[in-house]
């Protein structure tokens, strides 16, 4: 195996170990005699098992920036969303079981919770960005805040989705997102019809 190699092989062997027997008690030990390396080998690259899990973001995050086209930046805000959620989706369709079991220990240990929603948070304003929505101010954070519980609910509903063509991840991304825009509409008008009183 190649140097370069070896982390792709331990994030890989990682997820697969906690398929097969949980995150939440999986050690870093348990994965380097898993993937034929030394502990103090995989340390030095992954110092914390939350590091895998940002080494797994990252690479989401690389996914949705190589596939966006500028050219949708012409779209509604939606749709822009939309493309971007299923563009990190399909990036993370190979570690898709491995976060399923991830995500159900987290519940049970909020540390690791905290730690999975640290990496997320990390990664939502980057999508919002990508589809050219200021994350700026405190309108950005609120923006960001809200996306990331919608980006959630279409993550809980994609890791059970069996279907070839992800229809059910579409139809809930596509509600939530929905909701969002609707929110955004509302807010709009409201802050327009407020600044022409002003003004009046």
């Amino acid at each position: 195996m190649k140097k370069s190699e070896i982390p792709q092989h331990i994030v890989s062997t990682a997820m697969s170990l906690a398929v097969e027997q949980g995150w939440g008690t999986l050690s870093l030990a348990e994965i380097a005699e898993a993937s034929k390396v030394s502990l103090s080998e995989l340390h030095q690259i992954f110092p914390s098992k939350n590091s895998i899990l940002c080494f797994i973001s990252e690479q989401a995050d690389q996914g949705v920036l190589g596939e966006y086209d500028n050219d949708s930046l012409n779209q509604p805000a939606k749709d822009r969303l939309f493309e971007i959620c299923m563009n990190r989706f399909d990036a993370l369709t190979p570690y898709k079981e491995g976060i399923k079991a991830v995500v159900k220990d987290s519940r049970r240990d909020p540390v690791s919770a905290l730690l999975f929603f640290c990496n997320l948070r990390r990664s939502m304003p980057l999508m919002l960005e990508t589809a050219g929505i200021s994350t700026s101010g405190m309108r950005g954070i609120i923006r960001t805040k809200a996306f990331s519980l919608a980006y959630l609910a279409a993550l809980q509903t994609w890791l059970h989705d069996g279907s070839e063509d992800l229809s059910k991840t579409m139809a809930k991304l596509d509600k939530v997102l929905g909701r969002l825009d609707t929110i955004a509409r509302r807010c709009s008008n409201t802050r327009a019809r407020s600044i022409r009183k002003k003004a009046a």
